[in-house]
């Protein structure tokens, strides 16, 4: 464990490199220009290889004002319906802005992270899992940034006044200034996550209504709690112009307010790997550098075209598409199929039978810190979901069940592994899968490895500072 971390360290730090010229097929690393496309693996026609460093320009800008109003609504748990949860329970600075759980325990839930957070108790406890693994909010401020959640559920789209299709639909209002924005206030409807059962709370009942906005929606409900506090109208009149009273205050300045936090707080762009696109040839040591040509490059050892970065391309390791790569399922399902167990992925969101089981591919931006992996968590190690890319129906069909990381509850339980122990549903994930098996050794999945540690800022390490110490309604930050 000891050797590891200091090999994480030393990774991270850009400390770990050799003096020595490498030629890694055909091509000399160590020898070439500062600053010049010509320092990257040569392009071989894929779009993956549009390598370019991030730059303040790629980021949204944020008032510190919205910053900071962000902060405080991000961890306060009036936010959700029994003022039992926030969206920092799923995102914390201490699970690098995740919960390190396979499912999230929702409303109802206390405690934080794995294994510390349970499932409640008594009329209290959670009445399902949320569905989908919680995801990590690193540079959600990259203005490319298109689509979000595992399924895509929420895009640009000009025929809703907000500019974005989402579960929502027409209710989104008006002004959310970026996808990101539109994205963080739905998870307030949601009854699992953080609006609570019908019958518990006004929220909770709107929320089962599906009315989110208007006098006796969601936001509204949520917003006069807000405009009670007079902390909370400080904090909007400094973050907003249009903001002359308490009674100014809406949705859509929480909105604003959040993804500003989400987006300034959570950037990560000065990985070794950032650094080696600015012309820090030194930045990533050998063995990365041959990773990361193996990861995007097909020809470097004739592995036949199709590598990690078909999928994952670019600079951010994705290409904000959906694939069917045979993942397993567990948990409670999104209410598809025969049972309710299944999860369509994008379907759900096409009505395309090709996107059958298909989901978003996730950016790899500090990705040995967020496990664990896949949709619903199913992997407990980045190198086990790595070889599970490498060989994925093998990986699905001989799934270890014993590694997805959740709180034991009988009841739940009992459902969560109900497709994987389902032959016909598991070969439905298979027949779906677009994935070939990856003519990669183990060696190469070693050198890849330690190209996706190099993928780590060595800010994102500790980010106990984004946190408040209290937030304006005075509620607990913990349970």
């Amino acid at each position: 464990m000891k050797t590891n971390t200091l090999k994480i360290s030393l990774i991270i730090s850009g400390l770990l490199v050799s003096s020595s010229a490498v030629a890694i097929g055909g091509f000399d690393f160590s020898s070439s220009p500062k600053g010049k496309d010509q320092f990257l693996p040569p392009s071989s026609g894929n779009s993956s290889f549009a390598l370019k460093p991030l730059k303040d320009a790629d980021f949204r800008q944020s008032d510190p004002a919205q910053v900071e109003l962000g902060r405080n609504l991000f961890f306060d748990k009036i936010m959700s319906g029994n003022e039992n949860i926030s969206c920092g329970t799923c995102h914390h600075v201490l699970t690098s802005t995740a919960d390190s759980l396979s499912l999230s325990v929702g409303e109802g839930g206390r405690g934080l992270g794995h294994p510390a957070r349970d499932t409640g108790t008594g009329v209290d406890a959670i009445v399902q899992r949320v569905p989908h693994n919680s995801p990590d909010l690193f540079n959600r401020g990259l203005l490319e940034i298109n689509v979000l959640f595992n399924d895509g559920r929420i895009f640009p789209d000009s025929n809703f006044a907000s500019g974005f299709n989402s579960p929502a639909g027409h209710q989104l209002p008006v002004g959310l200034d970026s996808i990101l924005a539109a994205q963080n206030i739905l998870p307030l409807t949601n009854v699992t996550e953080m609006a609570g059962q019908a019958g518990e709370n006004d929220v909770a009942d709107a929320a089962v209504n599906e009315i989110f906005e208007g006098p006796n929606g969601v936001w509204e409900l949520l917003l006069i709690r807000l405009r009670g506090i007079p902390e909370y109208a400080s904090l909007f009149q400094a973050a907003f112009d249009d903001v002359n009273s308490a009674a100014d205050m809406n949705i859509t300045h929480v909105g604003n307010a959040i993804a500003a936090y989400i987006g300034t707080s959570f950037r990560a762009d000065n990985s070794p790997f950032d650094r080696f696109l600015r012309g820090d040839k030194r930045a990533m040591s050998v063995t990365a550098q041959e990773g990361m040509r193996l990861f995007y490059d097909g020809n470097a050892k004739n592995l036949g075209g199709m590598t990690c970065g078909s999928c994952h391309s670019g600079t951010l390791q994705t290409d904000q598409d959906f694939h069917a790569i045979a993942m397993p399922q567990i948990g409670p399902g999104k209410g598809d199929g025969v049972n309710g167990r299944e999860d369509f992925g994008h379907f759900r969101v096409s009505g395309d039978e090709n996107d059958l089981y298909k989901f978003r591919t996730p950016s790899l931006r500090n990705v040995v810190l967020t496990a664990p992996y896949g949709h619903t968590g199913s992997f407990d190690t980045l190198r086990k979901v790595v070889d599970h890319h490498v060989n994925a129906i093998y990986s699905l069909y001989n799934y270890d069940t014993s590694q997805a990381q959740m709180p034991s509850r009988s009841d739940l339980d009992a459902i969560d592994f109900e497709v994987m122990e389902n032959p016909y549903l598991v070969d439905k994930i298979a027949e779906a899968s677009e994935i070939k098996k990856l003519k990669y050794s183990k060696k190469d999945i070693d050198k890849i490895m330690e190209f996706l540690y190099a993928l780590t800022d060595p800010a994102s390490l500790d980010i106990r500072d984004k946190a408040p110490r209290t937030v304006p309604s005075e509620l607990p930050l913990a349970d």
